[in-house]
């Protein structure tokens, strides 16, 4: 079995970050990419959580600064991406208000999700299987859906797309395979969540959007925490080395040592 600090280590996390140098890291690590990949900038999905809203922060000084350092027009593109009506779709656009970003676009994948789990019926069907899907099936088919539409959108603009992976995630395997589908970077790693919350804060997250309860929104009153049963705050104080609950910390080594199959390459 895996220990605490074996696990720190694999993930990268730090005790303790300074913020402004962190953010400098990532915003470089950002910008280096787009150079290196001969892209034309950054596309993030906002859900109005503080994930993507920190990588959005992130995106937007990188891109930023490329405009203003080449005389290129490098962009960030910020993608709404509600499933039908989405309650707090507001918050998504909030970001976009506080972060001032000038490209932004609504795609609402509700129409493809449920065309796509007709279809799965269907084959199912002619299995002999006659049900509905399942409740955690058509929530990994919304966030797949998300990802068609996000790369489809970044293939005609030559953008990179951004992913919102960080160490809590990784932790407990909390993303269907290297994000939601798979995504070109992802500069929130090795932060736990706790640490995007210090980072969204000096990026100019509004407070509501940092304190707000974290979900995925694959289902109606899902949360990340009563999904996994582990508080963000026992997943923080483990990935800095904190001691927490024996019972909770077990959990938690379980749970990665189960999920590694999520953070490895494709086997061949």
């Amino acid at each position: 079995m895996a220990t605490q600090r074996e696990i720190i280590e694999q993930l990268g996390v730090k005790p303790v970050i300074d913020v402004e140098e962190e953010i400098r890291r990532r915003v470089d690590f950002l910008k280096s990419y787009v150079l290196e990949s001969r892209t034309t900038g950054l596309l993030i999905a906002i859900s109005g959580g503080v994930d993507s809203a920190t990588a959005a922060g992130l995106c937007k000084l990188a891109t930023d600064e490329l405009k203003a350092e080449t005389g290129m027009d490098y962009r960030t593109v910020g993608v709404f991406q509600p499933c039908g009506e989405q309650p707090d779709i507001a918050d998504s656009y909030a970001v976009a208000e506080a972060l001032k970003l000038e490209h932004t676009v609504e795609l609402n994948i509700g129409d493809s999700v449920d065309e796509i789990a007709l279809e799965v019926e269907h084959g199912l069907k002619k299995l002999g299987i006659h049900r509905h899907l399942s409740v955690p099936g058509k929530g990994n088919i919304k966030a797949r859906t998300r990802m068609v539409m996000q790369y489809a959108l970044a293939f005609e603009l030559n953008l990179l797309v951004v992913g919102t992976d960080h160490a809590s995630e990784a932790l407990t395997g909390f993303f269907t395979k290297w994000g939601d589908g798979a995504v070109d970077i992802t500069p929130l790693s090795t932060l736990n969540k706790r640490q995007v919350r210090m980072l969204a804060r000096r990026l100019g997250v509004p407070d509501h959007i940092i304190h707000k309860t974290p979900t995925a929104g694959l289902w109606e009153g899902q949360t990340d925490e009563g999904e996994l049963g582990i508080s963000y705050e026992d997943n923080c104080d483990f990935l800095e080395g904190k001691e927490i609950d024996p019972a909770v910390r077990d959990k938690l080594i379980t749970i990665y040592e189960k999920t590694a199959h999520k953070r490895r390459p494709i086997p061949g």
